[in-house]
């Protein structure tokens, strides 16, 4: 399908021009910054995911639309310090595409690494240039806790240190169980715990699994199971004892399969 995106970009930039113009604009537009902006950008991000795992295109096109509206945003107000523009952001962009795809946008040959190889060597070079001093460095801290830990240990894993197959992986998170189970006040386990789902963190990449897909499989599971015990209850769910509840839960898992 043909599309002819330049004008309706142009127009989407002049309408955001118009909401931060301090005269003639909107007033909560313009008292926003990036700070304020910031969470309904990872809100929007989340919405275009859930569109996606939904299969609902029309909802994705609005989403998308709703995400664009926020690099806009941004880079309005950054035009506004004289930092940069929404045509500066494109064409870092665009630079940054151009220079991680050598083998397509330029003479290097194809040497017949992964997608994530390849990736990843030219983000280290990217990071190095931009004075990165560990391999830690550049991890987002707003990233979802599971998914954070899961890029950490991949870094890490790059530069050697790393459990050579799960067995070691899993013994350590049995390790972190007993822990749990020994501390002995709140802060201990807090730090525990962490441990132990940052461990379990391992254990599931090891298995080549993402940790963050499989936890939201986990809980769309559980919210249909536990739905689907309700339903059978009738009402009368929350007033059962814990075996009844318990065989209902069984009973849905049987209807599953």
């Amino acid at each position: 399908m043909a599309t002819a995106p330049v004008p309706n970009l142009s127009r989407l930039l002049a309408i955001m021009a118009r909401l931060r113009d301090p005269e003639r604009g909107c007033e909560w537009d313009c008292a926003q910054t990036f700070a304020t902006i910031a969470p309904y950008t990872i809100e929007e991000a989340y919405e275009v995911d859930d569109a996606i795992t939904r299969d609902d295109m029309g909802a994705l096109k609005e989403e998308l639309g709703d995400l664009l509206l926020q690099v806009v945003f941004h880079a309005r107000m950054a035009e506004e310090l004289g930092l940069f523009s929404f045509d500066d952001v494109a064409a870092a962009i665009s630079d940054k595409m151009e220079a991680r795809h050598p083998h397509v946008f330029g003479d290097e040959a194809d040497e017949g690494q992964s997608r994530e190889d390849r990736w990843e060597s030219a983000k280290s070079a990217e990071r190095a240039a931009k004075g990165a001093q560990s391999a830690m460095d550049g991890v987002a801290l707003a990233l979802p806790a599971l998914m954070r830990a899961e890029k950490l240990q991949k870094r890490a894993a790059r530069q050697g240190f790393d459990w050579p197959g799960v067995e070691g992986a899993t013994d350590k998170v049995i390790e972190e169980i007993e822990e749990l189970r020994e501390a002995s006040s709140d802060a201990e386990r807090t730090d525990e715990a962490g441990d132990l789902l940052f461990a379990t963190v391992n254990v599931v990449r090891k298995y080549g699994v993402a940790p963050e897909d499989a936890l939201r499989a986990a809980n769309a599971k559980f919210e249909r199971r536990f739905k689907g015990m309700e339903a059978l209850a009738d009402g009368r769910f929350a007033t059962l004892p814990l075996d009844e509840q318990e065989a209902l839960w069984q009973a849905v898992k049987r209807s599953e399969r």
